[in-house]
């Protein structure tokens, strides 16, 4: 795919991208996640039915409903992550922070990137411990955000 064109016909790959945060300072391996999902928007709606119109009923658009963020990576000792997410779960100390998600080209370099607007944790997981299986342990963190904007490279 050397020409230019070729880059515009063929979708990007899913599995190349990157995840930062504005503000708390984590080490780059803590925010190295296996995936990231989430990144949804919705219109709400509201109906009301009009006197005299048996038909159909209107509807009307109300407001954007974004999706939680959920990112998954492997399980890491001391982590600031986790600590943070801790704090905001179990103590309600919330601190958002904005994120900023990347979707990579084969230079690293974004295609496109979602600025995440003051999200925090809300829920953290651990993956299922099983004896009969090799595998490693995974987190999911589960993060609240505002909304997101959508930035095309």
């Amino acid at each position: 795919m050397n020409n230019p064109i070729d880059k515009l016909l063929y979708p990007p790959v899913s599995f190349h991208f990157l995840v930062s945060f504005v503000g708390p300072q984590f080490n780059p391996t803590e925010i190295r996640f296996q995936s990231v999902s989430g990144l949804e928007v919705s219109m709400e709606t509201e109906t009301y039915r009009e006197g005299g119109e048996n038909r159909f009923v209107h509807t009307v658009p109300t407001r954007a409903k974004y999706s939680n963020l959920v990112c998954k990576r492997g399980l890491l000792l001391d982590s600031k992550l986790i600590n943070w997410a801790m704090n905001s779960i179990n103590n309600l100390e919330i601190q958002p922070t904005n994120m900023v998600v990347s979707l990579l080209n084969e230079s690293h370099l974004p295609l496109m990137t979602w600025n995440v607007v003051n999200a925090f944790p809300i829920k953290w997981s651990i993956s299922e411990f099983n004896g009969e299986q090799s595998g490693i342990a995974i987190e999911t963190f589960e993060l609240y955000y505002q909304y997101f904007t959508l930035l095309k490279v």
